[in-house]
């Protein structure tokens, strides 16, 4: 059983088989140096350096599901690139939860989290040939499954570990590990078949992945720290974010300099920016606030819902943000290739608004599951976004990308003047919302 390490006093030294936690012993430390240590987290725990590092990884997955859906500017493009995010993100939420039990930074943990980042980072060089083998080498398809599987396996093999003297948590991985031993084979019946099969059965693996978690249920997880926990997710959604940046940059990367680059770059800037606001003024704090007051019983269930599912949205936002922005300063950068009053073509502008309209309703069903209010004006904003398509797509590129800038900071100033005293309390006194205390109070 792992068991919870106390802070180290100045003077404690660290020794062999034991935790530099005032002297007591953690798993492992019988028979000092033969056997594995680990530390437990405890409530107070923050994301650790090895895990940033560990993002880095996800953040190089991110750039190549955007390439992969620019190269092939499709409907099918499209739904196979958001496949492949959601399998990515599927792996790397594993993660989240084990350094939420031990920690990632301690003993034998380190080693097998380097481990999955060169096995998540084969999958990564592999995402170009997920669906397609090119000429030569080893069959790409088969790679990235296989892939798959180290950073599945090497996560199920450690929460094992990790869960000795935890009958509970034991019971769970037995009921979590059927549906991740089916995606797996499920990816590898995939890398045999080509077309809508093909494309199909990706699509089984994601239910296997995501509906056996859900079957299996949450009872005996356990989250020790709510703080790391949303403070995790919060680092995923800035490294999504920094790719959508880095799209802007890389459209126009080999383009001279000019007034339609500088303007397109601060309004993608514009839209990132408010896309931040939106997540991290307001509903971040609220969302770890409530996982913190939830009962140890329910957090699990909480994290899983709010964290592990909700957040896959807004990150597939993003990204699909990232591609449209990308396509943007393509237009208005080149030229040679596009006159100024280009209007987007149909499926970059769809990426471009129903990302941002996807994130925003992300968000609405983030605050549904924890405090089970709807937030009315991101509803209407989202919905704003789809029904301006037909037009967005008529106008030149630049306008639509103005447009959208000026509709997602316009969301962010009415929040922040229409709520300003709600939005006032939560940040600085520390509430979660003041209906708590008015009840007829709308909540922001």
């Amino acid at each position: 059983m792992v068991r919870a390490a106390r802070r180290p006093r100045p003077d404690t030294p660290r020794r062999q088989g034991f935790a530099s936690t005032g002297g007591r012993a953690t798993i492992g430390a019988m028979s000092s140096m033969r056997r594995v240590r680990m530390e437990a987290v405890d409530e107070t725990a923050r994301v650790t350096p090895i895990e940033l590092f560990f993002d880095l990884v996800f953040v190089f997955a991110l750039t190549q599901v955007t390439a992969l859906m620019a190269d092939d500017l499709s409907g099918r493009g499209l739904l196979r690139g958001l496949l492949v995010l959601a399998v990515v993100w599927w792996g790397w939420v594993g993660y989240s939860w084990l350094g939420n039990v031990v920690r990632a930074d301690e003993g034998v943990v380190r080693l097998v989290m380097f481990g999955a980042m060169g096995a998540m980072f084969v999958q990564a060089l592999t995402i170009p040939e997920a669906f397609d083998d090119l000429p030569g080498g080893l069959a790409g398809p088969v790679v990235f499954a296989a892939g798959y599987f180290a950073v599945r396996a090497l996560h199920l093999a450690m929460f094992w570990v990790a869960s000795r003297g935890d009958p509970g948590l034991r019971r769970q991985l037995v009921h979590f590990a059927p549906s991740m031993l089916g995606g797996t084979a499920l990816l590898l019946v995939a890398s045999q078949l080509d077309g809508p099969a093909q494309t199909a059965v990706w699509g089984a693996t994601v239910l296997a992945d995501y509906g056996g978690t859900l079957l299996g249920g949450s009872a005996g997880w356990r989250l020790h720290s709510p703080g790391h926990f949303a403070e995790r997710h919060g680092l995923i959604l800035i490294v999504a974010l920094g790719e959508s940046i880095v799209a802007i940059g890389v459209g126009v990367a080999a383009l001279p300099i000019s007034w339609p680059i500088i303007l397109a770059s601060m309004l993608g800037l514009a839209v990132a920016a408010s896309i931040w606001w939106a997540y991290f003024d307001v509903v971040a704090l609220v969302g770890e606030r409530m996982l913190t007051r939830a009962s140890t019983q329910d957090r699990p269930r909480l994290a899983r819902d709010s964290y592990s599912y909700l957040h896959l949205p807004m990150v597939t936002g993003v990204v699909l943000v990232a591609l449209g922005m990308k396509k943007v300063l393509e237009y208005v950068g080149n030229p040679s290739e596009h006159q100024l009053t280009d209007p987007l073509t149909t499926l970059p502008l769809v990426a471009l608004y129903g990302g941002v309209a996807l994130y925003l309703l992300a968000h609405v069903a983030f605050r549904l599951r924890n405090m089970h209010s709807v937030n009315v004006q991101r509803v209407i904003v989202a919905l704003a976004l789809l029904a301006t398509v037909p037009f967005a797509v008529q106008i030149p590129a630049l306008a639509a990308l103005a447009l959208l800038a000026a509709t997602t900071a316009g969301l962010i100033v009415f929040e922040m003047t229409r709520y300003a005293d709600v939005r006032d309390r939560v940040r600085h006194v520390g509430e979660v919302a003041v209906s708590e205390r008015h009840p007829n109070r709308s909540r922001e």
